[in-house]
C-alpha cells in the first residue's frame, strides 16, 4: 500500500484497546522511510506494558496517554519526535511534573519487569476467565493486548448487570464493549499501578460473582 499510494505519512495504533488487540511494528519503519514517508504511531493502550523501540523500529511520532500504563493524572498525551518529524510545541507543564512521577515509577520498575508483568497477569487473567466458562474477543494469542482484555458476554447474561454489580460490591470497574461491539463484549484493564496478581483475583471474583447475580 505505501509502495502504490505513496502517502507521507502512516499512522498506526499499536495498542488498541476497544478491540483489545496489538498490533506488531516491526518493519513498518523501514518501509516508510524506504518510501519517503513518515510513521506516526500511537501507543496509548500499550506504552510500558509491552515492548516497544522507537529508535530501532524507526517510528517518528510516538505518543501515549498519560493515565494508562503510566498510572499518572489523566490530562497529558506525551509525544516524542524523530529528527525528520521535530517540531517546537509548548507543553501543559502541570501536568508534565506529574507525568515524570509516572515515569519515576515505571523506572524504578523497570520496563523489562513491567513488560513482564503485564504479561504474566493478563495470563492469569485469561486463565481465570476460561475456568469462569467465558471466550475471548481476540482468539489468536500474539495478537491479545495484555493491557486490556476482551471477555465475551455469554447471550443468556445482561452485561450491565455485572458491571454494576461488580462496581457496587467490589469497587471494581469493567467496561463495555464500544460501537458494533457494544452490549457483547467486557473490557478489563490490566495496567501500569493496578497491574498486579490481586487485582487480577479480585476483577475475577467480580466476574464470577456477577455472573452468578445476573443468571439468578
Amino acid at each position: 500500500g505505501i509502495k502504490e499510494h505513496r502517502p507521507k505519512v502512516l499512522f498506526v495504533t499499536h495498542g488498541e484497546s476497544s478491540g483489545t488487540t496489538v498490533q506488531r511494528l516491526q518493519g513498518i519503519g523501514k518501509i516508510c522511510h524506504e518510501n519517503d514517508c513518515l510513521l506516526i504511531v500511537d501507543s496509548v493502550a500499550a506504552m510500558g506494558g509491552v515492548p516497544l523501540f522507537m529508535d530501532k523500529w524507526e517510528i517518528d511520532v510516538l505518543y501515549t496517554g498519560a493515565q494508562k500504563v503510566l498510572s499518572a493524572p489523566p490530562g497529558a498525551s506525551p509525544i516524542s519526535f524523530s529528527e525528520r518529524a521535530r517540531y517546537h510545541h509548548t507543553g501543559p507543564i502541570s501536568s508534565v511534573y506529574a507525568l515524570r512521577e509516572g515515569l519515576a515509577r515505571l523506572a524504578d520498575v523497570g520496563l523489562e519487569t513491567s513488560w513482564e508483568t503485564h504479561k504474566s497477569c493478563a495470563e492469569a487473567l485469561l486463565d481465570g476467565v476460561e475456568k469462569l466458562g467465558l471466550e475471548l474477543l481476540v482468539k489468536e494469542k500474539e495478537h491479545r493486548l495484555p493491557c486490556v482484555t476482551g471477555i465475551l458476554v455469554p447471550e443468556n447474561v445482561n452485561w450491565k448487570l455485572v458491571t454494576d454489580f461488580a462496581m457496587s460490591k467490589y469497587r471494581v470497574e469493567i467496561s463495555g464493549g464500544l460501537g458494533a461491539m457494544a452490549g457483547r463484549m467486557w473490557r478489563v484493564g490490566l495496567m501500569g499501578y493496578n497491574c498486579t496478581p490481586d487485582n487480577v483475583r479480585l476483577v475475577l471474583r467480580a466476574l464470577g460473582d456477577g455472573l452468578t447475580s445476573a443468571r439468578s
